[in-house]
């Protein structure tokens, strides 16, 4: 942790070089928060497969069931904004590492 704020602290005296390391920082956090929320999205949602529920021969109501695919759709819905988001900062940050783009 302490190595990420020494990239902070311009050593050359150089104002891009603060700028680049700022802002490299500030995208690998917000990728790291991107991820854990794509994560914990995927581990809340239900699994597809009827498992060993088939063998009970247990049936949902109409609105249950609707109930169910509507929080399902959004769950699904912010796993892919957050996956989108990632991929996205994610070429940022690597169009960032570009060195003839700082000098």
């Amino acid at each position: 942790m302490l190595n990420l704020v020494n990239l902070l602290i311009p050593v050359k005296g150089d104002a891009y070089y603060a700028l680049r390391m700022g802002l490299s920082v500030t995208l690998v956090i917000l990728m790291a928060v991107a991820a854990l929320a794509a994560i914990v999205l995927v581990l809340l949602q239900p699994s597809n497969s009827t498992g060993i529920d088939a063998l009970g021969g247990s049936s949902e109501t109409f609105f249950g069931k609707n109930k169910g695919k509507s929080i399902e759709a959004k769950m699904k819905k912010w796993t892919w904004i957050c996956l989108a988001i990632l991929a996205g900062l994610s070429i940022v940050f690597y169009i960032l590492q570009i060195p003839s783009l700082w000098t």
